[in-house]
């Protein structure tokens, strides 16, 4: 669908050049993309490296709020996913920056590109974060390492990882090449996730529960939509995902994406609440600065992570070079420029990530400002401009609910995450890992009540 006069929109060459590829290569092979494999593709988009600030949200929010708000937040990516897909069908284009420039021109598509090159870079800094505060922990656990060795202190290892593993793999120009990374994160995932629900039910019981645990909601509730939004959000890879179906239609999208969602709010949920249940209130934005540095299970856990952080880095670099290059040099980078812009980028968000050292806040903030625009504003403005479907159709009906509640959610969790920022550890053990406040004194369990007293702050937790 056009307009008189517009000149057709030709997507960036670098989008277009992976679209085609996944396209002809399931050609050239005789195969189709079964949409089971979309949907692992878009489950694994989905649950990523966000993930491991889902219980920090259940604080944020109240659990009982912030389990409906996860649903809710589920459900608006599932909605918002397919109505890209039929925004792409009324427009005639086939990616998310085209989709954008045929509805708002140029001015919407450098709105979205300087979105989408924000949503990657702070991505990057918050991985950096977690790989210094991981990593560093794992050292430590090494025999005859001195934990306050400065060899092994976070900031050392963030630079380090940056030029030995990140730096050198985000230089390649061919994303295609960093492919297996996926398997490798979704394997990585899996065994963090089982991590999670084992130490709920061994260490949660002896991690003393706060006063307001179980509060129905709470004020940073914004910013806990913040995270999940950042959590969730996949709406980059919808059209190479879309496009490598063989006969893409809506009906076939729709179906990948309910499966999908469906998959990832049930994994999503048990990582919340495992991971909320076990600290409640104390439940930092990296979840893994909750455990104890001794828990060597825990630190197997800490290293699946390091690795996949490290491993999902250069997708996200991959993803704001491409927007400078689209956006400034017309999709075509020469070598030397590209090295440049690597450099540059990779430098400020390491320089960045040396300074910050509380995940949550880079998380709230990616969130409200990249994420939610582009789960909840982005798709229902373009839909609604470009959509024929009378005002009582219940897409534009969602539309127009969709718009407002993202616009809310921007400015609202800004100020929020500005003005009211949540505590964090700062790298610091927790007060219930010390030996003495840590030393159980008495535990019995019945059918009716489970009390654990320990020793020193003498806290009885019935249940």
């Amino acid at each position: 669908m056009g307009y008189p006069g517009q000149r057709p929109v030709i997507p960036p060459q670098s989008h277009r050049d992976d679209r085609e590829t996944l396209v002809s290569e399931h050609k050239h092979k005789g195969k189709t993309c079964r949409q089971s494999a979309a949907v692992f593709n878009v489950v694994n988009s989905i649950i990523g490296s966000g993930i491991i600030g889902l219980p920090y949200s259940m604080k944020q929010a109240g659990f009982p709020l912030g389990i409906l708000l996860l649903f809710w937040v589920s459900y608006v990516t599932d909605f918002s996913l397919i109505l890209l897909i039929k925004g792409a069908a009324l427009s005639g284009t086939d990616t998310y920056q085209s989709l954008v420039n045929r509805t708002f021109g140029f001015p919407g598509y450098l709105l979205l590109s300087v979105l989408q090159f924000l949503y990657p870079f702070i991505a990057m800094i918050s991985y950096n974060i977690i790989t210094g505060d991981t990593l560093s922990k794992v050292f430590q656990r090494i025999p005859g390492v001195d934990p306050e060795n400065l060899l092994i202190g976070r900031h050392l290892i963030i630079v380090l990882s940056t030029v030995v593993f990140t730096l050198p793999l985000s230089l390649y120009r061919d994303i295609a090449k960093l492919g297996k990374i996926s398997l490798i994160s979704t394997v990585l995932t899996t065994l963090i996730l089982g991590i999670v629900v084992a130490r709920v039910v061994s260490l949660g019981p002896h991690i003393p529960k706060t006063e307001d645990a179980w509060i129905f909601a709470k004020p940073n509730a914004v910013q806990a939509v913040g995270v999940m939004s950042f959590a969730f959000i996949c709406h980059h890879n919808c059209f190479l995902v879309y496009g490598s179906l063989e006969e893409p239609t809506v009906a076939k999208w729709s179906h990948i994406i309910h499966v999908s969602t469906l998959i990832s709010v049930f994994i999503s949920i048990l990582f919340a609440t495992c991971g909320y249940l076990t600290f409640t209130g104390y439940t930092q934005g990296d979840l893994f600065e909750n455990y104890c540095r001794n828990d060597d299970l825990v630190t197997f856990g800490r290293f699946c992570y390091g690795v996949t952080v490290i491993l999902t880095y250069p997708i996200e670099c991959f993803v704001t070079r491409e927007v400078i290059a689209n956006v400034f040099f017309g999709g075509n980078l020469s070598s030397v420029c590209h090295i440049i812009i690597t450099v540059v980028i990779i430098t400020v968000a390491t320089l960045v990530s040396l300074l910050i050292d509380c995940l949550g806040i880079v998380l709230e903030l990616n969130g409200v400002l990249c994420a939610a625009p582009l789960i909840f504003i982005i798709p229902s403005a373009c839909y609604l401009k470009l959509s024929e479907e009378p005002r009582t159709h219940s897409d534009k009906i969602m539309s127009c609910v969709m718009l407002p509640i993202g616009a809310v959610v921007m400015a609202v969790g800004f100020v929020m995450a500005v003005t009211s920022p949540q505590d964090c550890s700062h790298g610091q053990e927790m007060f219930y890992c010390s030996p003495d406040n840590f030393s159980l004194t008495n535990i019995s369990i019945s059918h009716f009540q489970l009390t654990t007293q320990l020793s020193i702050l003498n806290v009885s937790i019935f249940q």
